[in-house]
């Protein structure tokens, strides 16, 4: 047990910088971070959306509803729409884990391609919504935006990068399936509730009803469901380390990037190295402009495989399975490289 949380501590890398980045800069400036009402908020937030996807995931909803998408014709198709659809709502981490493990199943050629496409599918599409992802949500309620104004900034994004991967689907990987090997389970009254919190708090996010339905969330997974708490508690606290290394550092260096180009630039870049979700919430205590960070991160979970922490947990499954590593790095690194290049260009001609 020891041996096995001492493994997960090492893998979280960016808690661990984000801890020691705490630490070093609170010495040096010889004070404690500062903690605002927007960073409880996303912490908050991002608590509840974890507890209730785990709890769909729990109660076999997410598998059955990928069990129905995964036979007959137009299997590539149809798995990057459930992948895109899933990444919108329900996070690209958890769309991933849901449509990935199904696919690795099937007896069919090109495993390593649709893998692929799924994973920049879930990069994609899952930049247009506020709560698609964690560096979204961070985004939406520290530049307090409205949802509408929202999705339309970055839609262009989202249509230009799905656009893409549905021609590489039908060019390169167009597949059928005659014979599944999952079918649908029954799903039972923990189903049903945690698909009525969803949807409650889906319209607290977008500010329709109280944000605090979300405790009933909590209060009701504490009761009747603890097997939904166990949820990715190393995110959760990695935010709330790096709010703290980000306002310690904003002392250290006052700099500003007000210019749209170098928010950009500095972000889809910077997200090739520290991954998006920190690349977003470290440019965002050094920009006001919300529009080209929101661009430069989401183009920036193309790219290398760090650039999202979705495209490492698709990795992990894939190599979990399938002997042929190298050759699925390579063939990712080609297409996902091609879609960061074709993310900057279309912000260079929509957004400048």
């Amino acid at each position: 047990m020891v041996a096995k949380l001492s493994k997960k501590i090492a893998g979280e890398w960016l808690l661990i910088f984000s801890l020691a980045g705490v630490v070093f800069t609170s010495v040096y400036l010889r004070r404690f971070p500062v903690y605002d009402e927007t960073d409880f908020k996303v912490v908050y937030i991002l608590l509840v959306f974890l507890v209730i996807i785990k709890g769909l995931e729990q109660s076999h909803f997410l598998h059955n509803m990928a069990a129905k998408f995964e036979q007959g014709k137009w299997l590539s198709q149809k798995l990057i729409i459930l992948t895109a659809i899933l990444s919108m709502f329900v996070t690209n981490d958890v769309a991933l884990l849901t449509v990935v493990p199904l696919t690795l199943a099937l007896d069919i050629d090109k495993k390593a391609l649709l893998v692929i496409l799924e994973t920049l599918t879930a990069n994609a599409a899952s930049a247009l919504t506020p709560f698609g992802n964690p560096q979204n949500i961070f985004i939406y309620f520290h530049y307090h935006l409205h949802p509408v104004v929202f999705v339309k900034t970055i839609a262009p994004f989202c249509l230009v990068s799905l656009a893409f991967i549905f021609l590489v689907s039908f060019i390169k990987a167009n597949l059928t399936v005659l014979n599944s090997r999952h079918s649908g389970e029954t799903l039972n009254w923990l189903a049903y509730c945690y698909l009525v919190f969803f949807v409650c708090f889906i319209l607290a996010v977008l500010k329709i009803i109280p944000l605090a339905v979300g405790g009933v969330v909590l209060i009701f997974a504490l009761i009747f469901d603890q097997k939904s708490l166990r949820i990715d508690w190393f995110l959760l606290a990695t935010f709330v380390a790096f709010f703290g290394f980000t306002d310690n550092l904003e002392k250290i260096l006052p700099i500003s990037i007000n210019n749209s180009i170098e928010a950009f630039l500095y972000s889809a870049l910077g997200s090739q190295i520290i991954s998006n979700v920190p690349g977003a919430l470290f440019f965002a205590d050094f920009t006001t402009n919300w529009k080209a960070l929101l661009w430069g991160v989401s183009v920036g979970g193309f790219g290398t495989l760090v650039g999202s922490l979705a495209s490492l947990i698709s990795y992990r499954l894939y190599r979990a399975k399938e002997n042929n590593t190298g050759y699925f790095l390579l063939l990712f690194h080609l297409y996902s490289f091609l879609a960061f290049g074709l993310g900057i260009i279309t912000y260079f001609t929509l957004m400048i």
